[in-house]
């Protein structure tokens, strides 16, 4: 009894798989990375065929985005990423829909039998495992990430003299492909039977970006980097991060990008950054210090109106601290006008070192200058008297109600004015600033035309 029911086995079997099949898959989600293939059956009679065998000359449909791999007996015998329609042949698994070119139909035939008699060797079992698996190669974004524990940046500061290892956590936003799916197929989820979801590399994905950030940080720290100043340095991360994680040798994936948010310090580290920065505003600008010192010893006043003791207690006390403290308050502010007076020279010295000197001569309304005698060397017109008529704006001096070099009409509301420091003239000769933009000297009486 038990060789018939096996014969009856391997010929149902045999029988049941002569159908083709049909695989597609819909878009997979960004969580799916790989899904097993299952059958379209749908309204056919196609309803007996066994799960593990694929019939020769099946067809199997691949999307975009996806890639098709076909495992026989163990090992990968059929790849694809082409977009479209895959036939797939085989001759672990005959047909008699589907016979071979060049072969004929009794040969088909033979083919079919031994596989019913190498059923039946098998207990009527179908000795034969073929699987198809749809594999996630689209892009894969926005997933974050963040540092467990603290990783050290290194802070040097030259203006400060400061340099010091400070503790950062850094979160932010990586996008991931799978680039090779072999490799994926091979090392990590080789013949799944359920779905492969990304959440199950993640971690070591975002692990790997842990590890490798302090070093990628190292590398593009300059003097004066500041935490803060890390995401505007994204792309030098993000090459330095794809050299050193080589995921793709490893997982088959490739890091695309990373998105960095602003970096946090411990409390401890970010108060002494701020402490060196107000010091080193102090040191170099006096009146700074001074108002700074100033404002302290007023809040010590409102502080000292509340005191829990009453006013005249919080008073009485900050009166022995004011001693010394508005002594050292007039300090700097005197420090600060010295700081100002040298400054001011130094200031007013190079307008008027970098002012050029004038030309000898005159200048003629033709415009040639460097005329010495009564009349102009270059048209003959007689030198024009001083302090006579008025200056235009182009230079000419003229006595009537227009230019007669360019034109333009006298100014109203005359004076005209011309620096008498440096001899600059403005644009406007009867409305001019408040002060020569060349020299700063002010604008006054001394200065009229």
């Amino acid at each position: 009894m038990g060789l018939i029911a096996a014969a009856l086995n391997a010929g149902g079997n045999q029988l049941s798989n002569q159908w083709k099949e049909f695989f597609y898959q819909d878009a997979l989600p960004n969580e799916v990375l790989m899904v097993a293939g299952k059958h379209q059956t749908g309204r056919t009679t196609n309803t007996k065929g066994e799960e593990n065998v694929i019939t020769n000359g099946s067809t199997i449909i691949v999307a975009d985005g996806q890639c098709m791999i076909i495992m026989e007996q163990g090992r990968i015998v059929e790849v694809s990423v082409e977009p479209g329609a895959f036939t797939f042949r085989t001759d672990l698994a005959p047909s008699f829909f589907c016979k071979p070119e060049n072969e004929s139909f009794w040969s088909n035939v033979k083919k079919n039998f031994g596989q019913m008699v190498q059923n039946f060797t098998y207990g009527g079992n179908t000795a034969v495992v073929q699987k198809v698996y749809f594999l996630n190669i689209r892009l894969i974004t926005d997933r974050p990430f963040g540092t467990q524990t603290p990783i050290y940046f290194n802070v040097k500061d030259s203006r400060l003299n400061f340099e010091s290892d400070v503790e950062l956590r850094i979160h932010g936003k990586f996008d991931v492909m799978m680039t090779d799916p072999v490799k994926f197929y091979t090392t990590i989820a080789a013949n799944q039977a359920y779905d492969y979801k990304l959440s199950q590399i993640e971690g070591a994905l975002k692990s790997d970006i842990s590890d490798k950030l302090q070093d990628a940080i190292a590398e593009i720290n300059t003097d004066g980097l500041r935490p803060s100043g890390l995401p505007g340095k994204k792309k030098e991360i993000v090459e330095s991060l794809k050299q050193a994680l080589q995921w793709e040798d490893k997982y088959g994936f490739t890091l695309k990008d990373i998105r960095l948010e602003q970096p946090k310090m411990s409390p401890e580290d970010e108060a002494t950054l701020k402490e060196l920065q107000k010091a080193y505003a102090m040191g170099g600008n006096a009146a700074v210090a001074a108002g700074m010192a100033l404002n302290a010893q007023n809040t010590a006043m409102v502080n000292a109106a509340s005191n829990s003791g009453g006013a005249m207690t919080g008073f009485l006390g900050m009166g022995m601290a004011n001693q010394a403290g508005m002594a050292n308050t007039n300090g700097l502010f005197q420090m600060a006008q010295q700081q100002m007076a040298q400054q001011q020279p130094a200031q007013q010295a190079a307008p008027q070192a970098a002012a050029p000197a004038p030309a000898a001569g005159w200048k003629c309304s033709c415009g040639h200058e460097g005329n010495t005698g009564k009349f102009c060397a270059e048209c003959g017109a007689p030198k024009p008297a001083e302090q006579e008529g008025w200056t235009c704006s182009c230079g000419a001096v003229n006595k009537g109600k227009f230019c007669a070099e360019c034109g333009k009409p006298k100014p109203a509301g005359a004076p005209l004015y011309k620096c008498d420091k440096c001899g600059w003239e403005p644009e406007d000769p009867h409305n001019p600033p408040k002060f020569c933009p060349e020299c700063g000297d002010p604008f006054d009486d001394s200065d009229k035309v």
